[in-house]
């Protein structure tokens, strides 16, 4: 199916107000693009350590959107041109110009699988469900997994330093917490490797429904596996909920900046002796981490390296 695709140039002033009318007129899932300056919090829900270089704003914003091919846009389009007119009164609006282009109806859900296959991290593989285990590979330690729309594939760097680690310190039945767990591959590894019970945290709820279902592509049940959703950094019922001096490890794929306020929080869920594996820290950040590592207390016992990202290994003494 074709689609009808518009693209309105109006004002970051009004961008907020336009968007509800297109809403109000029967149009859904508007994409808004604007220069507007990141603030402190966006800035702590972004899950990377570089920023992005945005340019500087110029007051523009472009509202597109979708019709079918079998709605009226002309109808539309003329109620929308009239709406707009009205506001011009009281709010600047801008231009106010549409350009209209046609689409093929695209399936954005499931559109990335065409780039993810399966691979191997040593001699693990790491293999989607559309592909199967080839006769070669079937003495292999393998693990399905389908991210969906919650982060882990197991392709990143920081994942795969991650697992390196829990396999060296896993024995067995360990307890693991990730923090972080998204689509739940370091928890169902661990498990693999020999631990008798993994929980995960995550900010995301899409994680939820990525870990069952991975769970159960893998034959883990849930009584092996409890996934929750909340900041174990400052929400207590997470904290409760996840339980104290509990995890032989803990492992945090997770930004720097998280890294540092998470670890005086975490070791109180870790076991004397347990075992901190962190990652998603760019080389630049290491001696940060490294430093909150020590001032909570925990004896670092490895620096790992690949590409430019790091992982670091400590123990609460």
């Amino acid at each position: 199916m074709k689609w009808n695709q518009f693209r309105l140039t109006t004002t970051t002033e009004a961008e907020d107000i336009v968007s509800s009318m297109l809403m109000d007129l029967g149009i859904q899932g508007v994409q808004i693009e604007d220069r507007i300056p990141l603030t402190d919090a966006d800035k702590e829900q972004m899950f990377v350590d570089i920023l992005p270089d945005i340019p500087e704003d110029d007051g523009k914003a472009y509202l597109t959107f979708y019709l079918g091919e079998e709605e009226d846009k002309g109808t539309i389009l003329m109620r929308l041109r009239n709406e707009l007119e009205e506001m011009r009164s009281y709010l600047d609006v801008g231009e106010c110009t549409i350009e209209e282009s046609q689409t093929e109806d695209v399936d954005w859900v499931n559109n990335w699988k065409q780039y993810f296959h399966q691979f191997y991290i040593d001699d693990i593989l790491i293999i989607p469900s559309w592909e199967k285990v080839e006769e070669q590979d079937e003495d292999k330690l393998v693990i399905h997994i389908d991210p969906g729309t919650a982060f882990g594939t197991g392709m990143h760097e920081t994942t795969q330093l991650c697992i390196r680690q829990l396999r060296k310190y896993v024995t067995e039945g360990a307890q693991i917490l990730d923090v972080g767990c998204g689509s739940g591959i370091l928890g169902m590894l661990a498990l693999k490797f020999g631990a008798a019970y993994s929980v995960g945290t995550d900010l995301d709820p899409c994680a939820i429904d990525a870990a069952h279902e991975n769970m159960e592509a893998n034959g883990i049940p849930k009584e092996q596996y409890e996934v929750m959703i909340g900041n174990i950094i400052d929400d207590k019922a997470v904290q409760d909920a996840a339980g104290y001096e509990r995890y032989d490890i803990v492992a945090a794929n997770i930004l720097a900046d998280v890294l540092v306020p998470l670890t005086p929080v975490i070791v109180r869920q870790m076991k004397p002796g347990g075992i901190y594996i962190t990652s998603g820290i760019i080389d630049d950040k290491e001696t940060v981490v490294v430093e909150a590592v020590e001032a909570a207390g925990l004896e670092v016992l490895e620096v790992n390296y690949q590409g430019e990202w790091v992982s670091v290994t400590a123990r609460k003494v």
